[in-house]
């Protein structure tokens, strides 16, 4: 290839890659981070996000793929953006679908939780307005908040004390207060019951990520706001439908004013091709298993206080963060030694991954594992076991 440019084009250059590119990639080798692309594995699964299993149900794969042959949306594709050619009717009424599950107004699909938090937090907070976010907010928000034109500040981890000192600093301001129902590293839950009081008290509009919450927490997965019965008090919840659901894609749930005003300021809405209608009819037909099947999320809840039980029997409590969702994450400082861990459990036939910095703050490195409902007990001490004789 290089001697027929040569030959055709003799004054061509072969670009070199940018030095400092160059640097900030031998500096990820250098401290043990430089991430990699793999393929999924035939270990017991305490990785992925599928709490659930439904990415893997052939009953949703064949109801799926007999519900676009009934209703006849045999296209691959969307053919555009939602605004020119993508809409059909199937986006509103799997749309009607969960904002009727969620118990709200409105529901706007977006075609990942990536896309719907940026979309939200770059139009929503205007000029003028305050964003309080918590520290260990997911970087979709971060980067959200970075888009937007209203100043931020973010408060310490599930402290509702430090939140409320912010907002007396800033009187009379439009104030946005950010958190997440589970979050996704650590595993743990805020004090909604609080954070909701401080926001009620103060005028502010909250807004929840409920990303890791969709079909763990509530009687059929509903999410943790929900099983608190907090719906009513909080301006937007996320819903992220590739961790509980097991597919692709994610809403923003709201007033009906929220969701026209997305659809004519949200660019990661308004500027992106939609999801093509057999995507679309995936998350219908998930959120139809979801609100049938409590075996397993009852499985998933079991498998999770059994987990913390062999915290407490193998002397391990100290080594994780405390976590009553399906994230249970054990803090092992240094790159190097989280990933040789890491490396020994996957070894022994767990599929457990190493979070190296800079994915969480140096001297937070951390094995991640996630729990499932299809993990059974003895997979779970096992691993456990593991744990304790490699420490």
């Amino acid at each position: 290839m290089g001697h027929y440019l040569t030959h055709f084009f003799p004054n061509f250059v072969f670009m070199t890659f940018p030095k400092n590119l160059t640097a900030k990639l031998e500096i990820r080798m250098q401290n043990n981070a430089l991430r990699k692309l793999s393929f999924r594995n035939n270990l017991i699964d305490f990785s992925s996000n599928d709490y659930l299993g439904l990415s893997q149900s052939e009953n949703i794969f064949d109801e799926t793929h007999q519900f676009i042959l009934d209703r006849n949306y045999k296209k691959n594709g969307a053919t555009g953006s939602r605004l020119l050619s993508g809409n059909h009717k199937l986006y509103q009424e799997t749309e009607d679908f969960i904002a009727k599950f969620h118990q709200s107004e409105a529901a706007l699909i977006f075609n990942s939780g990536y896309d719907a938090n940026v979309g939200f937090f770059s139009a929503v907070p205007q000029k003028g307005d305050l964003i309080l976010y918590d520290e260990l907010c997911h970087a979709s928000i971060r980067d959200g908040v970075q888009l937007s034109n209203a100043k931020a500040y973010k408060f310490n981890h599930n402290d509702p004390e430090d939140l409320e000192k912010l907002i007396l600093r800033n009187p009379n301001t439009i104030i946005y207060i950010v958190t997440e129902s589970v979050f996704s590293m650590d595993g743990d839950c805020p004090n909604l019951e609080e954070l909701v009081s401080v926001s009620s008290k103060h005028n502010c509009y909250l807004v929840v990520d409920e990303a890791h919450a969709l079909g763990v927490f509530g009687s059929s997965g509903e999410g943790f706001v929900q099983m608190l019965g907090l719906q009513d008090h909080v301006f937007a919840r996320i819903m992220t439908f590739g961790k509980g659901l097991g597919c692709h894609g994610a809403a923003i749930l709201g007033s009906v004013e929220l969701k026209d005003y997305l659809v004519n300021f949200a660019r990661s809405f308004i500027y992106t091709t939609g999801l093509s209608p057999h995507s679309v009819a995936t998350i219908l037909i998930a959120y139809q298993h979801l609100k049938k099947d409590s075996a397993s999320i009852l499985k998933l809840r079991e498998n999770i206080v059994f987990f913390n039980q062999q915290k407490n029997l193998l002397s391990l409590k100290s080594l994780f963060v405390r976590s009553k969702s399906a994230i249970q994450s054990a803090i092992i400082p240094g790159n190097e030694k989280v990933k040789s861990i890491a490396n020994q459990l996957q070894e022994k036939g767990f599929d457990v991954k190493a979070i190296l910095s800079p994915t969480v703050p140096e001297g937070q490195e951390r094995l991640r594992f996630c729990l499932h409902s299809y993990n059974s007990q003895e997979e779970i001490s096992a691993v456990m076991h593991c744990i304790y004789s490699l420490l």
